[in-house]
């Protein structure tokens, strides 16, 4: 092509010599000859495609969910009471040590108990030794009725006098065994596994009845308070659902709602979800708590990798390939859950759409194909 182009320059320059109009004809062959040249070019050292990675999409199993941000509660904290009024012989525990049940928390003054237990054993043995001594005089006196020697009458009082001693003395073991349970609470326990949140008394404190010793927290059963907008408040119940996480805890626990309060609060205009958590390892009363309730299930939708749909002037766009062209499809998207995006419309369930590289294309677009790493085939589902 060079070449004649040569040929044809000499040719027109001789004539241009010989004619003043030749030298027109000249210049606007030069131009023909080197848009030629440009246009060869171009079309050799045109774009090259597009590197991208594909997936195919499918049919998903897609949860619709809600989310909110609440709180722990603690729902077994007892403060732990004196029973009896004592003085504090010592408190066997500190603030946040965990403490197990059974575990012995503190020991009151037990001595005057021990004299109270003596004197009434004492009662008890009085009592006892008048009601032998009865049994006799009755057997007795039994013998001279029989013999005519004595009337019924001196019998049947010493009967009753010997009833009365026996109801004396069950009053009497009685006081003792309550002398003995009232001892016993001077040693007080844990009654659940737990920890200790506050140290109340010290030792030589004297208590009273009722006055707080320690308070501990158990950990064995939460209760998580989770606010969401009332917007909503119609499509949540009891038993739907739940899944909890906690920052003090690596572990989602799965539960269901236990209950719902009946009023919206009054600040923050949500519905108070409550749902249980049961003797989780990590989970502390008073933390924050993720909780996400699961509404309901869409059976089959069509999901797509987030970067996947692009905005163009047309809308949100996905770009299918078909025979290592991108094709740009207008689609409508739904729900948008872990990295996943619901197509409504505008795609199929097997088409093989770009995931890396969408937002570099057009339309009609030719592209080098690289199956892409992500799988979605698997449920959407956490």
């Amino acid at each position: 092509m060079r070449h004649f182009v040569k040929h044809l320059v000499n040719q027109w320059t001789q004539f241009a010599y010989s004619f003043p109009l030749g030298s027109i004809f000249f210049g606007a062959f030069l131009l023909v000859g080197c848009g030629a040249d440009d246009d060869a070019a171009k079309n050799k050292n045109g774009p090259k495609p597009t590197l991208v990675t594909v997936t195919q999409v499918k049919n998903q199993t897609l949860e619709m969910t809600q989310q909110a941000v609440g709180s722990l509660e603690g729902l077994i904290d007892p403060t732990l009471a004196a029973e009896v009024a004592a003085r504090v012989i010592k408190v066997h525990v500190s603030p946040g040590q965990t403490v197990k049940q059974g575990q012995l928390i503190a020991t009151l003054d037990a001595a005057d108990f021990g004299m109270q237990r003596n004197e009434a054993q004492a009662e008890v043995a009085r009592i006892r030794a008048l009601l032998d001594n009865q049994g006799k005089t009755v057997a007795r006196n039994q013998a001279l009725v029989n013999k005519k020697f004595i009337s019924q009458n001196a019998v049947d009082n010493d009967m009753a006098q010997q009833s009365a001693l026996k109801q004396q003395l069950e009053a009497a073991q009685a006081r003792v065994g309550s002398i003995n349970h009232n001892s016993s609470k001077t040693r007080i326990t844990a009654p659940i596994s737990g920890v200790v949140e506050k140290k109340l008394v010290d030792t030589g404190d004297y208590v009273n009845v009722g006055d707080p010793i320690v308070q501990i927290i158990s950990k064995q059963r939460l209760r998580a308070h989770l606010p969401f907008p009332e917007h909503i408040g119609a499509q949540l119940k009891p038993g739907l659902k739940v899944r909890l996480t906690t920052p003090t805890s690596s572990k989602t626990v799965e539960t269901v709602i236990h209950e719902l309060k009946p009023l919206i609060m009054e600040g923050s205009r949500t519905v108070d979800v409550i749902a249980d958590v049961v003797d989780q390892e990590g989970w502390q009363p008073g933390a924050s708590v993720n909780g996400t309730v699961v509404l309901g299930e869409q059976a089959s939708a069509l999901v797509v990798p987030e970067q996947s749909v692009v905005l163009r002037p047309a809308g949100s766009v996905v770009y299918v390939v078909r025979d290592n062209i991108a094709h740009q499809a207008v689609v409508k998207t739904g729900l948008n859950k872990d990295g996943m995006v619901e197509i409504i419309e505008g795609l199929g369930a097997n088409d093989m759409i770009v995931v890396d590289g969408a937002g570099f294309l057009t339309d009609k677009t030719p592209v080098t194909v690289e199956t892409a790493k992500l799988d979605i085939s698997q449920s959407t589902q956490p």
